[in-house]
């Protein structure tokens, strides 16, 4: 039996809670391993070391996002194809999610080692940033493959109605890596590899603890040899809805591309360590936000294939109204305590003084950001592509990457800062319009079931 069958039943507030608190658990542990690690490599290598890491990380994320992508772009089908009471489709979709994972994430891998000091030197890893990067980057090559498997079972697992389950994906590798910092960056004194091997090592687990619940904790998707077979109507299929992620992923690489090499032209190595803390505690900021729509995207994605189009409607004024209001609370607190939030991260009063004026001016429109999260989620979870692909590609590619090209040189380095609100207003505005039209589609669809 699907764990998903109170999906259509249940009361919207309760259900949305119920998938939604996992995952921002799932996501709030991930951020707190995030800010530990930064505060090891801060204080026991070092800014440059933060520098380094924020040069790798949007290129690692390109690399596992091939799996977020397939796992999204699967899942939207999975959760389809089980409100439609067709579990075979679903099976087949798990089969074909599994082999293109591991096909593709070896491919990129392959390439990232051939191609590493230039892939480091193109997103911005220059000056003293260069070397930590690169021994950063050649140690975290090694566990992709294992995060990109994490990242697509994770949605399949959340898809299958299992948010807990889900929820200890992103823990495992968290609390690993937590207990790894201090063992390998301080006590073996092993810097920035230690950093690298406790990250890798974390991806690893996370891997193994998907496996272990696909083999033993669930029954719905048991694989067979037939299931393994591609079907060029998934693929298409996934490709379709997956490329949302991608092209998101793509684009915030070439975003960080343009922004870690602005960063440095405009405020050197402390430039780059500002933003490393900035991303860090963006992650934490925004982590009950992305909870409330990863909750929201499997039911509102059974809902729609079940058509019950009351409930879809519902769900998604819920979901905003929500997740509005606890952008709003993280908001005040980041500008009420701007100072001590950045003194955890370091002791170096020069990156200090940039970080906080940074945060204080790229946090202004957080707010606003529950309207684009929760609208580009919605045509991706009832598998429509384009309109998703427009509003993910929304804030980084049609807003924040002119206003990178622009900015700075009217402003500096502050420049960079306010593009990061003017972003997230403007890509707002544009979600708003969509969801509008959305909901009007939505009456009509209801019109045409009665």
């Amino acid at each position: 039996m699907s764990n998903k069958s109170n999906f259509g039943t249940e009361e919207l507030g309760k259900l949305l809670r119920k998938q939604a608190i996992p995952a921002s658990i799932g996501i709030l542990v991930m951020s707190i391993y995030g800010i530990v690690d930064t505060i090891f490599i801060g204080r026991w290598v070092g800014s440059n070391g933060i520098g380094a890491v924020t040069v790798v990380m949007p290129i690692t994320y390109l690399i596992s996002s091939i799996g977020m992508a397939i796992g999204i772009g699967g899942s939207s089908i999975i959760s389809r194809a089980l409100g439609e009471e067709n579990p075979k489709k679903a099976i087949k979709t798990f089969g074909n999610q599994i082999v293109l994972t591991f096909s593709l994430a070896t491919l990129v891998v392959i390439l990232g080692f051939q191609y590493c000091e230039f892939v480091i030197d193109l997103f911005g890893g220059k000056g003293e940033v260069f070397e930590p990067a690169v021994t950063y980057f050649k140690i975290s090559l090694f566990g992709i493959p294992f995060l990109a498997w994490a990242m697509m079972s994770n949605t399949v697992i959340r898809a299958l109605g299992y948010p807990k389950m889900a929820m200890y994906v992103l823990i495992v590798p968290a609390i690993v890596n937590l207990i790894l910092d201090p063992i390998l960056i301080a006590y073996f004194d092993m810097g920035i590899s230690g950093a690298a091997w406790a990250t890798t090592i974390a991806y690893f687990m996370s891997a193994i603890y998907t496996l272990w619940f696909f083999i033993f904790r669930q029954k719905q998707m048991k694989l067979t040899g037939a299931s393994l077979m591609l079907s060029s109507e998934i693929i298409k299929e996934i490709t379709s809805l997956g490329s949302v992620t991608l092209a998101r992923q793509g684009t915030i690489a070439a975003l960080s591309i343009l922004l870690n090499n602005a960063l440095f032209t405009y405020g050197a190595e402390a430039g780059l360590s500002a933003y490393g803390i900035i991303g860090r505690v963006m992650m934490f900021a925004n982590f009950p936000v992305l909870g409330v729509t990863q909750g929201f995207i499997p039911v509102v994605g059974f809902n729609f294939g079940a058509k019950l189009f009351n409930r879809v409607e519902n769900l998604i004024r819920i979901s905003i109204k929500a997740a509005t209001f606890i952008a709003l609370g993280i908001f005040v607190c980041i500008m009420a305590f701007t100072p001590y939030i950045v003194r955890i991260f370091t002791t170096e009063q020069e990156l200090i003084e940039v970080t906080v004026t940074a945060i204080r001016i790229a946090f202004l429109a957080t707010p606003l950001i529950a309207i684009n999260l929760i609208g580009s989620a919605y045509y991706q979870a009832i598998g429509k592509a384009i309109p998703a692909l427009l509003l993910t590609l929304t804030k980084q590619g049609f807003f924040l990457i002119p206003l990178i090209l622009l900015l700075p040189g009217l402003f500096g380095i502050n420049g960079i800062w306010a593009a990061f609100p003017i972003a997230d207003a403007g890509a707002a505005l544009v979600t708003f319009w969509f969801l509008r039209k959305g909901l009007i589609d939505l009456k009509k669809m209801k019109e045409i079931s009665e």
